[in-house]
């Protein structure tokens, strides 16, 4: 008999504990930040400054992340990918991505290093089309090591739609940024 009260006290503690844990939580702030001109102009910095990013696509309903080559250029990020590769493929069934850009420093915690995360459509710009000739030039300018293989017909650029960012400006700092934020930038 002794051991079901213990238990039901137990039960009754838990069930009280949770909530208490329910009721703090819902007085806790959001902790998104209203997004300001320093937060674009955060986004601006590192997306100025990227030369590469993990790109994440779906595959098979897995999630696939690769490591791309990324310029931001004309206020849209771009990349040149092959058709031989899998995330291209995966994009070309399905093209949401995610693409996170911003590198840890060298010292410290990687988790109060500024970072950027995309989410959208991606474009697919085709190797034969005016646009792929018109990025040609600025992709290369960023990436020299391009000229390699810009011109191998199996290759693409694809153009990031952005449809929202999320922004963590290091620890505490975090944003929602939305398309509109991304239009002054280049």
């Amino acid at each position: 008999m002794r051991g079901m009260m213990d238990q039901t006290s137990l039960d009754a503690a838990r069930l009280r504990a949770n909530v208490q844990a329910m009721e703090s939580s819902k007085k806790r702030q959001n902790p998104i930040r209203p997004t300001d001109a320093e937060a674009i102009a955060l986004a601006g910095s590192l997306l100025s400054s990227a030369r590469f990013g993990a790109l994440g696509t779906l595959e098979d309903g897995a999630p696939l992340v690769t490591r791309i080559a990324v310029i931001w250029t004309r206020s849209v990020a771009l990349s040149l990918v092959s058709d031989l590769s899998h995330h291209t493929k995966a994009l070309r069934r399905d093209p949401s991505y995610s693409l996170l850009i911003g590198e840890p420093g060298e010292k410290g915690d990687p988790l109060t290093h500024p970072r950027l995360t995309l989410l959208g459509q991606a474009q697919i710009i085709e190797h034969q089309s005016p646009d792929f000739t018109a990025l040609r030039a600025p992709f290369v300018a960023k990436v020299p090591k391009a000229k390699l293989y810009i011109d191998f017909g199996d290759f693409v650029f694809l153009r990031f739609d952005i449809s929202k960012a999320l922004l963590n400006g290091g620890f505490g700092k975090a944003y929602e940024l939305q398309a509109s934020d991304f239009a002054s930038l280049d």
